[in-house]
C-alpha cells in the first residue's frame, strides 16, 4: 500500500498549556483504499519561554524545530515550509496551536486538497460565523475587505491559520513577512504564482485561552500597515 507522507505545521509560542491535546487530536493515518496518508505534526516552537519544548517530545512522532528568538507567527510558518520543502513531504498543512482549529477540520481541508481540484484549501471561519465572537467576526471581515483593496485578493477568511497545499505550493510559495500579516500576504503571493485556491467552510472554537492569545486590535492595525508597505513595495 502507498503511503502518503503530509507535514502539519503548528507555529507554537508559549503554547504547552494547549499543544498536548491538540497533538493527540491529530490523525495519524487518513484512510483511503488503496493508500494510505501518515500525518506528521510538525511544531515550530518560536522561542518560546514555557514549557513548549518538553510538551512537544513527550509526544511520540511529534517533530520538532526551534527559533532561538520569537521572529513571529509568519517567520515560524516559513521555517515550516522550508522544512517541508527539503524533505519528501507530498503535502502539507498549518493549523494553530491555541486549540481554535479541531481535528475533523484538519482533516476535513487536508481530504478536499487530496483531491487534487486546487493547489491550496483554505478553511473559513467566516462561512459559518456560528460560535465567533461578533468582534471577531467583525475585525476579520474587515481585514479581508484590506487584503481586498490593497492587495487584489478576494477571501472569505483571509487570516484563517487553517490551510492545506500541495507539493507544488510547497515549492513554490513564499513570502517575506515574519508578522500575522502573512496570512494576507502568502495569499496574494500564491495569486502571484497563479496557485489555485479554494475555500471550505470550518467551525470556528474559541475558549477563553485562544480568545486571549487570538490577535488584538493592534495586531488588525499593523496587519493593515503592512500590506500597505507591500502593496507601496509592489508599486515602486
Amino acid at each position: 500500500m502507498k503511503t502518503v507522507e503530509i507535514g502539519v505545521l503548528l507555529p507554537s509560542y508559549n503554547e504547552a498549556a494547549a499543544l498536548p491535546s491538540i497533538l493527540r487530536g491529530i490523525p495519524s493515518i487518513i484512510q483511503q483504499k488503496g493508500v494510505s496518508y501518515k500525518i506528521t505534526p510538525i511544531v515550530i516552537d518560536d522561542g518560546s519561554s514555557d514549557n513548549t519544548r518538553k510538551v512537544v517530545l513527550s509526544v511520540k512522532g511529534v517533530v520538532l524545530i526551534q527559533h532561538i528568538i520569537n521572529s513571529g507567527a509568519g517567520a515560524a510558518t516559513r521555517t515550516g515550509i522550508s522544512y517541508l520543502r527539503n524533505t519528501n513531504y507530498e503535502y502539507g498543512a498549518t493549523m494553530d496551536a491555541d486549540g481554535q482549529h479541531s481535528p475533523a477540520d484538519l482533516e476535513k481541508v487536508l481530504r478536499a486538497c487530496l483531491k487534487g481540484e486546487c493547489d491550496i484549501v483554505l478553511g473559513s471561519r467566516l462561512k459559518n460565523t456560528d460560535g465567533m465572537p461578533w468582534y471577531k467576526v467583525v475585525g476579520n471581515r474587515g481585514l479581508n475587505f484590506f487584503t481586498r483593496i490593497l492587495l487584489g485578493v478576494s477571501s472569505s477568511d483571509s487570516q484563517s491559520g487553517l490551510k492545506a497545499f500541495n507539493r507544488k505550493t510547497i515549492e513554490n510559495l513564499n513570502y517575506r513577512e515574519n508578522g500575522y500579516a502573512f496570512c494576507s500576504e502568502m495569499l496574494w503571493r500564491a495569486k502571484k504564482a497563479q496557485l489555485t485556491i479554494k475555500e471550505v467552510p470550518i467551525q470556528a472554537i474559541y475558549s477563553e485561552y485562544s480568545k486571549s492569545k487570538g490577535q488584538s486590535n493592534w495586531n488588525a492595525f499593523q496587519i493593515i500597515k503592512q500590506m500597505v508597505r507591500h502593496r507601496i513595495k509592489e508599486i515602486s
